[in-house]
């Protein structure tokens, strides 16, 4: 019972420092190489964490002056990240699958950088709730919210939406290869899913002022509330909604919004790959991009099939970007390039009422006098998994 009691608290804890190892009598060694981009060699110390992927124990160490991190491990396969903010300039870099096994394990990890964002995600709930007092589980109800955490007025017009192919963490990725060396190599683009959905407005329609939200409702502009207490509202004004009855006419998940919402908040379908009639959003585990379209959409076919299609989104159009991971597989794997999200946030369970909150920076919230958000792409360290939606009433 006490080395039961023992297990649950680890796995409750954080990243864990060395001496904590609870495995301390049959460690191997990982020697973790952190590698700077060009012209930032020399920039210091980083704090290296391994999450053993199967079990989900999470260790961290400082690297040394020589730009290595040592880690004393119980044999296993681990996730490693390092993400570094300095002033505007954010570093991440991921190694994932590494093997640890007998003697000394040797690895690395490139960093990427890249800026904090200007509109960033704050919210995504995916999850859905219970139909209680009915029986059974509810999950037209999604939607998201996006913040400008920036000091200047943003505007909406013509930014776009979507999520990653594949739609779940657990899912083959078609894209995912690996190198001669066994390292993970990304597409050169980001392959949005099924549809891209486009913010209407002719440049300077819809302004967010710094630390103002906007809410984005993927499914269903109604009450839900209503019939489903523990639901949402999503009938209310100033609501975007995905509402497009020629491309999704599943009434299901796309009833006719309600009447708080303006139709000129109604977003554009720029191109529709996929064939379904309602849009597809992971309930447990989704990407979701907020970009740019620059010309007309790259739509390219989806390797090893002579159907599916998926629009060609360059990185440097991304403005944001946010990977969720299901909390009940150890199957996932990432799908987006560090420099957009080196981590991942975890959604435990589905049907639950949970939701993904970007955390608040109290320190530059109080200097700004208005909200600042977390943000250093990784959503590791930028998001928690919240009981309940903050829409909720």
């Amino acid at each position: 019972m006490l080395a039961y009691l023992a297990l649950a608290s680890l796995m409750l804890c954080g990243c864990l420092s060395l001496e904590q190892n609870p495995f301390q009598a049959s460690l191997c060694t990982l020697e973790v190489s952190v590698i700077w981009p060009e012209g930032f060699e020399a920039a210091g110390a980083v704090t290296v964490k391994a999450e053993e992927i199967n079990l989900g124990h999470c260790y961290s160490a400082v690297s040394g002056s020589e730009g290595k991190a040592v880690l004393q491990l119980s044999s296993g396969v681990y996730r490693l990240s390092v993400s570094e903010r300095r002033d505007a300039d954010v570093f991440n870099g991921t190694a994932d699958k590494v093997i640890v096994s007998r003697g000394v394990t040797a690895a690395s990890i490139q960093l990427k950088r890249s800026k904090a964002g200007t509109i960033v995600i704050k919210e995504i709930y995916c999850g859905g709730c219970l139909k209680t007092p009915e029986e059974g589980t509810y999950q037209n109800d999604q939607y998201i919210i996006l913040h400008n955490n920036h000091y200047e007025v943003q505007y909406l017009d013509s930014l776009c939406f979507g999520t990653l192919l594949p739609y779940n963490a657990m899912a083959t990725n078609p894209f995912i290869s690996r190198d001669g060396e066994g390292n993970v190599t990304y597409p050169e683009f980001a392959p949005i899913a099924q549809c891209v959905w486009r913010f209407p407005g002719d440049g300077g329609s819809f302004p967010l002022q710094p630390g103002e939200d906007a809410v984005l409702v993927l499914k269903g502009a109604i009450d839900h509330s209503a019939r489903y207490p523990q639901s949402v509202n999503l009938n209310k004004e100033g609501y975007f909604v995905c509402y497009n009855n020629t491309y999704f006419t599943n009434t299901t998940y796309h009833p006719v919004p309600g009447d708080k919402i303006d139709p000129a908040r109604y977003m554009d379908v720029v191109v529709k790959t996929g064939i379904a009639n309602a849009y597809t959003f992971s309930i447990n585990s989704p990407t979701a991009l907020l970009f740019r379209l620059r010309g007309e959409p790259d739509v390219r076919q989806v390797p090893g099939s002579t159907v599916d299609k998926v629009t060609a989104i360059p990185y440097e159009d991304v403005i944001d970007a946010v990977e969720v991971f299901s909390g009940s597989s150890s199957a996932n794997a990432k799908r987006l390039i560090p420099e957009l999200d080196a981590g991942y946030v975890s959604l435990q369970n589905s049907f639950l009422c949970h939701t993904l909150m970007r955390s608040r920076d109290e320190a530059a919230s109080e200097a700004a006098g208005y909200e600042i958000l977390s943000d250093t792409n990784n959503s590791s360290n930028d998001f928690y998994e919240r009981e309940t939606q903050s829409l909720h009433d």
